[in-house]
């Protein structure tokens, strides 16, 4: 969703979208003072101009034809060169009104009585297979919502599923952001066209996920599928409401797994994504709808997009380049906040630094505030992990990046363990097993 104001987004890079109520365009950036047109070359083709003679100077007589005779006991009458003239300049314009005349009989001549078209033979809606593009639509759609918020800062629409058939919608966080304010609403517009005020059950930054309740029964929910068994290119839908435009479909396919998303514009706490990459169109608007397989189970909630370097994160749209978040990592989420209304995540008890650019992530050296570089007694400082060490790897997959082990440690569950490859200042590498803590609040 992008809210007015913007959506979330990183390096001129991944962007949460929601869409502008109401549609909209930026002006191209670059525009230069238009060019005055070259004069046109003559046509080659074209008819020579007609010459015009003095007033009074006849045209040169015509040649001789070769005329037959006239027959015997006739007289010829000779006609004035004037009549003949005109008598010339009334052929042409009958030759030209019989030109028109001819063409527009030839033209009511091709009416027909009964145009006979074959009759059509396509197939209808009951004979698309349910793995289709169009199964898979008709089975998704009923349970796919609109989202509108309206707050004092503006207006914002994004899209969501629906979980349960009680009125639990599953969307992003930073589409319902807004909506926490004092005169802030949230209207939820079902497939069937009603309109439903939503309330927000919970929602959280840190995974950009949220919850919202509407009072209605009897709704179809969508199935959350194993994200973990989905595999690099897989065919997926995206569903949701792009620019407003509710109900629209878009396919693709799965073009990366584990893509570490950092989501943020900075003026609030940064998501972490372990996404799915997609190529499926998502734009603005389509953020908080579903990423379904091709039996219609959700896999992933759509939640950003790329942007090229120095691309708004309010003037983009789809390069090919969307991201999702997997649907074990909402399930979990989702259970959390419709239980108690707010979601933690799983931590390793260190401080990271930034700054460094050498292999791997290095711990801080130096105390941040009030924080240590490892928290005492924490996951990290029981496995033996100290200031200033460098995890090369978690579960034997590289790390090069801070955001990558963020992402990868919160794509786990608290009490989950992890293997990391640790190197110590003295050039020492070995193996740790870190139990993750659970976050004391999402």
């Amino acid at each position: 969703m992008s809210p007015a104001p913007a959506a979330p987004s990183a390096w001129g890079a991944p962007s949460p979208w929601g869409a502008p109520a109401g549609p909209g365009g930026p002006a191209g950036p670059g525009a230069s003072a238009p060019v005055p047109p070259s004069p046109l070359p003559a046509d080659p083709a074209a008819a020579p101009a007609p010459a015009v003679l003095p007033p009074g100077v006849l045209p040169p007589p015509m040649p001789e034809l070769g005329v037959p005779a006239p027959r015997r006991g006739r007289r010829r009458r000779r006609v004035p060169l004037g009549v003949v003239a005109g008598l010339v300049v009334a052929a042409f314009g009958a030759g030209l009104l019989g030109g028109v005349v001819g063409a527009r009989i030839e033209r009511d001549d091709a009416h027909l009585a009964d145009a006979g078209l074959p009759a059509a033979v396509g197939t209808g809606a009951a004979d698309r297979a349910p793995d289709s593009v169009a199964g898979i639509a008709a089975t998704v759609l009923p349970s796919v919502v609109s989202i509108e918020v309206s707050s004092a800062s503006g207006g914002s629409t994004g899209s969501g599923l629906v979980l349960r058939q009680d009125g639990y919608i599953l969307t992003n966080h930073h589409v319902v952001a807004g909506a926490s304010g004092a005169g802030s609403s949230i209207v939820v517009l079902l497939a069937d066209g009603s309109q439903l005020p939503g309330t927000i059950v919970g929602s959280t930054a840190d995974y950009d996920l949220a919850v919202v309740k509407v009072e209605a029964e009897g709704l179809t929910p969508l199935v959350l599928g194993d994200s973990d068994a989905v595999q690099v290119g897989d065919p997926v839908v995206a569903i949701g409401a792009p620019l407003g435009l509710a109900g629209t479909v878009t396919t693709g396919i799965v073009s990366a797994l584990n893509r570490p998303v950092a989501a943020g514009d900075g003026t609030e706490e940064t998501a972490f994504i372990n996404a799915i990459q997609t190529d499926a169109a998502i734009n603005p608007g389509n953020s908080g709808g579903p990423l379904v397989n091709a039996a219609g189970e959700v896999v992933g909630i759509n939640s950003a997009i790329a942007q090229p370097p120095g691309t708004s994160a309010t003037s983009g749209g789809s390069i090919g380049l969307g991201f999702a978040i997997p649907s074990n990592q909402a399930r979990r989420t989702a259970e959390q906040l419709i239980e108690t209304g707010v979601a933690t995540y799983p931590v390793i008890g260190v401080l990271l630094d930034g700054s460094y650019t050498g292999e791997g992530v290095q711990v801080a050296t130096e105390p941040q505030g009030a924080q240590q570089p490892v928290t005492p007694g924490g996951p990290a400082d029981r496995a033996g992990i100290r200031a200033g060490d460098v995890i090369l790897a978690i579960d034997g997959r590289p790390v090069t990046a801070s955001d990558e082990l963020v992402v990868a440690i919160r794509a786990r569950t608290p009490g989950d363990a992890v293997s990391l490859r640790v190197r110590a200042a003295d050039g020492a590498e070995r193996d740790v097993r870190v139990v993750l803590d659970e976050s004391a609040q999402g």
